[in-house]
């Protein structure tokens, strides 16, 4: 059973909808934010990347509190001239989202944050400290959850049923971004598919969190805080619940997330090959770059590709150790390369799958890295299943696209 409820959000007037929509805070850095916020003073990155408007630049973003409080100081500028808007009473809303020939159909509603801390809201990825705490402070000196968490559910007829009926009406938002990616939102405004959509949540058994983890932890943070303070105490308070788009589990597409190192830890290319080849088939001249298939992987190299091979055949039973990620760390980066843990190890980063091959060899061919790691996405079913055993994956191990804009749904507290 899980506990999906309609919210009473602010969100844009449906003219300014494309001008405030944003990408997600955790996707842009400062001078990419900086840059694509230049002559738009609707764009929400001046809510949700406040940084970018403080002059001078603050010697540490994270611990100054001007950040938060221009934050919240643009979300009110945006609320009293009219750009964001209240609907009268909790709403759902159905997001769409197209990138090429594919869709996907959300749901925007609360979820629970007693749920999330409990468990049964199913995690698959730690959180770091520091960005807890940093997404923590934006929201609640903010005022506001002001992104989304991205969900995932197993996809129930029922739930199919009535985004399909609500779809067929006209939308409130229908907007193309300047990465070709199609937004289309509609509002479930009536009465019976709010009470429908909400008991068919109910026999939902898990909700998987599948992107947005620290916006997630700091979410409940806030929700606990508050009632610690006797700030909130009824179930129904604003805080009590986490802003999400709930998506079916059929219609996600997780793309690869890829590796580059910066360097062969003392080894010439010669003994690199000689040494991974204990216990992987090496393949040079790898046209394809990109692997086909679970347990192989690409890795561009002096300027050629290879297909890499585990020798052994992979059964393991650990969800968490049959993962590509995880056999690309535990036989490779770890005892070949000395990378022991990603999470904090400088000479490791990470590029998502969106940016494609040619971004892995541009990294390496600058000389900046000296080898990349093409890896086959994560499946839903895996992460699922990682999930459901209490685990979590290694980090960067699955990259949603389309990323969802953050701006058009506001939970205000």
């Amino acid at each position: 059973m899980s506990n999906v409820v309609p919210l009473r959000l602010l969100r844009p007037r449906k003219q300014y909808a494309r001008s405030v929509a944003s990408p997600p805070y955790d996707v842009v850095n400062r001078e990419e934010a900086s840059r694509l916020a230049s002559g738009n003073p609707l764009s929400f990155l001046h809510v949700e990347k406040s940084e970018i408007g403080l002059v001078p630049p603050s010697a540490d973003e994270k611990a100054d509190d001007r950040v938060y409080r221009l934050a919240r100081e643009n979300l009110d500028r945006l609320i009293s001239d009219g750009t964001l808007i209240q609907d009268a009473g909790p709403r759902y809303y159905i997001y769409r989202q197209r990138m090429g020939d594919h869709g996907q159909y959300g749901i925007v509603a609360g979820i629970s944050a007693a749920e999330y801390e409990s468990g049964r809201i199913k995690k698959h990825e730690l959180t770091r400290a520091d960005k807890e705490q940093e997404r923590t402070r934006h929201v609640e000196i903010a005022g506001a959850q002001t992104g989304p968490v991205f969900v995932a559910y197993r996809a129930q007829e029922a739930i199919n049923g009535i985004v399909a009926k609500t779809v067929a009406e006209m939308p409130e938002y229908d907007f193309t971004t300047d990465d070709g990616i199609a937004h289309t939102v509609w509002v479930v405004g009536n009465d019976a598919d709010i009470g429908a959509l909400k008991d068919a949540f109910l026999k939902v058994e898990t909700l998987y969190i599948a992107d947005g983890h620290h916006r997630a932890a700091a979410a409940a943070a806030v929700s606990r805080m508050r009632k610690e303070q006797g700030i909130a105490d009824g179930v129904n308070e604003a805080c009590h619940w986490i802003l999400a788009v709930l998506f079916p589990h059929d219609q996600l597409r997780i793309l690869d997330y890829n590796r580059v190192v910066c360097d062969l830890h003392g080894l010439s290319a010669a003994a690199f090959l000689e040494k991974i080849g204990r216990k992987f088939l090496i393949a040079p001249d790898y046209a394809a770059k990109k692997p086909a298939r679970l347990h192989e992987f690409g890795m561009y190299l002096d300027g050629r590709w290879f297909k890499l091979a585990l020798k052994r055949k992979t059964t393991y039973r650990d969800p968490v150790r049959n993962l590509d990620v995880t056999i690309l760390q535990e036989d490779l980066l770890r005892p070949v390369l000395g990378i022991q843990d990603p999470r904090t190890d400088r000479r490791i980063d990470f590029v998502g799958g969106i940016r494609g091959m040619a971004e892995l060899e541009r990294l390496v061919d600058s000389g900046t890295f000296q080898a990349a790691f093409a890896l086959y996405p994560t499946t839903l079913e895996q992460m699922m299943r990682v999930a459901d055993a209490g685990r979590v994956m290694p980090p960067k191990s699955t990259w949603f696209e389309p990323k969802l804009r953050s701006g058009l749904f506001v939970h205000r507290l």
